[in-house]
């Protein structure tokens, strides 16, 4: 998933270099609706390359980099039994 968001240009949105505009000015609305966009398509794709069950966990997240995180603490676990 990585490579493929890297591909696409979209890594930044996941990794945190690229957060949503706080500006409101009437130029940023075009900015803060390509990044909800955005943000959107990564939090869609990410959800379509995962199980069910585990999409259903990702619901509750507003952005991709959120969603990240929350697949990277249930996927890295320092137990063995639990990794297995």
């Amino acid at each position: 998933m990585r490579n493929f968001l890297k591909g696409k240009k979209r890594w930044g949105y996941v990794s945190g270099t690229y957060v949503v505009p706080k500006n409101t000015k009437e130029g940023d609305v075009a900015l803060i609706d390509a990044w909800e966009a955005n943000n959107a398509k990564i939090i869609r794709w990410i959800n379509n390359s995962v199980e069910h069950s585990i999409g259903t966990q990702l619901a509750k997240y507003e952005t991709g980099k959120e969603v990240w995180y929350h697949l990277q603490r249930l996927f890295t676990q320092s137990n063995f039994a639990k990794q297995y």
